[in-house]
């Protein structure tokens, strides 16, 4: 209990408070469990709408990076572009026809993608199933097939 606003000291405010709870019956085990029930469900809450709260921080915080990422990736491929087009006018200023410069330029994209879709064959063609995981399962599928059932 709180003093009323006013101008009561400190110690009449401590001995209304100390008269207040030597007034208050004392509480039965039902009642403090339901109080601790009560503030430890409240408590739970608060650390659910903190954890929302983090999360939705930090979802947005991704979404922006990942909006970053996508521009500089479309911006990396534009300037890709424009840097094989400098290249076959390159090509022409050191006196190729113009066809024949922007024919080599897109030979020389074509045998870097086969050896890009090579390399990418040859490493996924190493990947095998999940050993680990496989074995694991037979072992627990093994032990559960030799244990005793429960009788009711």
């Amino acid at each position: 209990m709180t003093a009323p606003s006013g101008s009561t000291s400190v110690g009449a405010t401590e001995r209304l408070s100390v008269q207040a709870d030597a007034t208050e019956p004392e509480r039965t085990l039902g009642q403090l469990v339901a109080d601790a029930s009560r503030d430890l469900s409240s408590i739970i809450r608060s650390e659910v709408a903190l954890a929302k709260a983090e999360v939705t921080a930090d979802v947005k915080a991704a979404g922006t990076g990942a909006a970053m990422f996508a521009v500089a990736g479309v911006l990396a491929f534009l300037a890709l572009v424009l840097l094989l087009i400098a290249a076959a006018y390159g090509l022409v200023a050191a006196g190729l026809s113009p066809w024949l410069a922007f024919l080599i330029v897109a030979v020389v994209l074509l045998v870097i993608g086969a050896v890009a879709a090579l390399l990418g064959k040859s490493r996924i063609s190493k990947v095998g199933p999940p050993e680990r995981t496989v074995r694991t399962t037979k072992e627990t599928v093994d032990t559960l097939k030799q244990a005793k059932p429960h009788t009711r």
